[in-house]
């Protein structure tokens, strides 16, 4: 990684300087420590207005990342699993820059199929034994009743 760009895909590389990051304290148990330290890492990098985009790549990452960001178009991310500041902003830089990458990837096209020969026989076969089961309940019940 080099010190400024962090690589998303080989057309995209995003400056460090476009995220910004807010930092808390972590919830859960603990001892003294944990009451003091703020190790909780919250990323944000404003997808609306960022220079390093084109106009598609913002407009794939708005749709369908659309559950992680805000009304004005800035998208969070949240750590806290590890026990340091330095090792939740690490994680979370890498999850940010996986969660763009699979976000600009491109959908393979879906191609229509048609169920083969063998499988619609199958599925009629089926049908044939189901119908003779309930035949073979219906003629034996008017047995009974008469």
């Amino acid at each position: 990684m080099t010190d400024d760009l962090l690589p998303i895909n080989h057309r995209l590389a995003i400056p460090l300087s476009e995220l910004s990051f807010r930092y808390a304290r972590s919830g859960g148990p603990g001892g003294q420590h944990v009451q003091r330290t703020e190790t909780k890492v919250e990323l944000l990098f404003d997808v609306a207005r960022s220079p390093s985009l084109s106009e598609e790549q913002r407009q794939l990452i708005l749709t369908r990342l659309a559950g992680r960001i805000d009304s004005e178009g800035v998208l969070h991310l949240t750590s806290q699993a590890g026990r340091s500041q330095a090792e939740n902003r690490a994680e979370v830089i890498e999850r940010f820059r996986r969660l763009l990458a699979a976000a600009l990837q491109p959908r393979k096209p879906r191609r229509p199929t048609r169920p083969s020969q063998a499988a619609r026989e199958r599925r009629l076969a089926h049908k044939r034994r189901r119908s003779q089961v309930k035949h073979m309940r219906r003629t034996s019940r008017l047995g009974d009743l008469e």
